[in-house]
């Protein structure tokens, strides 16, 4: 299977003021992961673990600190202005906040429409409203619905849709979906999931598909990685990865996931407290002041990856 994209040993450091002292904060840390053509690859991990950063690098909103991304071949992290807006028709995003994607004082019809002209993608206005209508359809929006209606005359799960249906209007190779159920209501979240998993068939879509969901990230992913502390700590088949886990913080992920049983308490505070600076600089692996089965080396040396069963796993337990 080829790669779409390939991300070779990205870091993004920043200098930060902790307690009146200048750190350095590792928010990426040597990432490499590569996204197959046709396949949706998923990043998992608690707010602050760096996953949002990786998007913002591959879309061109940052620039890495070290590293390398691949495009089809084509490096893509240094090219100019000019040069990212073509590559934009390629690489599509949907964010968290479907209300803060579009301007609460412009008609939402709008944004197609401009789109459509900007990517210079039609000429005349019948044939941009085909694909307009087109792209809504596929998500489930009826044109009449959509056009002359401002963001606010829409429901959360509705503004969601629209936003996927705009990110389509390029016919990207690639879509970038940033936590795209996490502000939707419970009751749509699927529905929206399931929506992702038949317009990547329809169109033929790669997906990079970040979130702090596990449920919809097992359901929609087909490789999964979990990070910590700018760090992959799992990288893998998703049914592995996640029924499976092997390296003890993706078990304390999973395990923090409430089940619909009574009996089966949320044990876990890892998904509802503030991590402490101290784990993003740490020598040695960034999860051992937590790991239930830290070593003394833990505490000394950053494990390296190692292959287990198909999965790569960064922990000393399996060297």
């Amino acid at each position: 299977m080829k790669a779409l994209i390939e991300v070779k040993k990205i870091k993004a450091y920043y200098v930060l003021e902790i307690f009146e002292k200048q750190r350095t904060v590792r928010a990426v840390d040597g990432v490499s992961l590569d996204v197959l053509e046709g396949w949706v690859h998923g990043i998992a991990g608690e707010s602050g673990c760096g996953k949002t950063t990786i998007a913002k690098i591959l879309l061109g909103f940052e620039h890495p600190t070290a590293g390398l991304v691949e495009y089809k071949g084509r490096r893509i992290d240094n090219i100019k202005a000019s040069e990212r807006f073509s590559l934009r028709k390629e690489i599509q995003a949907i964010f968290q906040n479907p209300f803060s994607t579009f301007n609460p004082l412009r008609k939402v019809d709008r944004y197609f429409f401009e789109a459509l002209r900007n990517f210079g993608i039609v000429e005349e206005e019948r044939e941009a409203v085909r694909i307009v209508k087109e792209k809504l359809e596929a998500v489930g929006v009826a044109y009449e619905e959509f056009c002359e209606e401002y963001p606010s005359e829409f429901s959360g799960g509705q503004l969601q849709r629209i936003s996927i249906a705009r990110a389509l209007l390029t016919n990207p190779s690639l879509l970038i979906a940033d936590e795209l159920v996490s502000m939707v209501d419970a009751s749509l979240r699927m529905s929206i999931v399931n929506l992702f998993k038949d317009l990547r068939e329809k169109f033929d879509l790669s997906v990079l598909y970040i979130t702090h969901d596990l449920a919809t990230a097992y359901y929609v992913s087909d490789r999964m990685a979990i990070m910590f502390r700018g760090e992959i700590v799992e990288l893998g088949p998703a049914e592995k990865v996640l029924q499976e886990p092997k390296h003890p913080y993706t078990r304390l992920l999973r395990d923090s996931v409430p089940e619909p049983d009574p009996s089966k308490r949320w044990t876990s505070k890892v998904l509802l407290t503030e991590q402490e600076h101290e784990e993003y600089l740490r020598t040695g692996c960034k999860f051992a002041g937590r790991c239930p089965s830290a070593m003394e080396i833990c505490k000394r040396e950053s494990p390296i990856h190692y292959d287990v069963d198909g999965v790569r796993v960064k922990c000393f337990l399996y060297r």
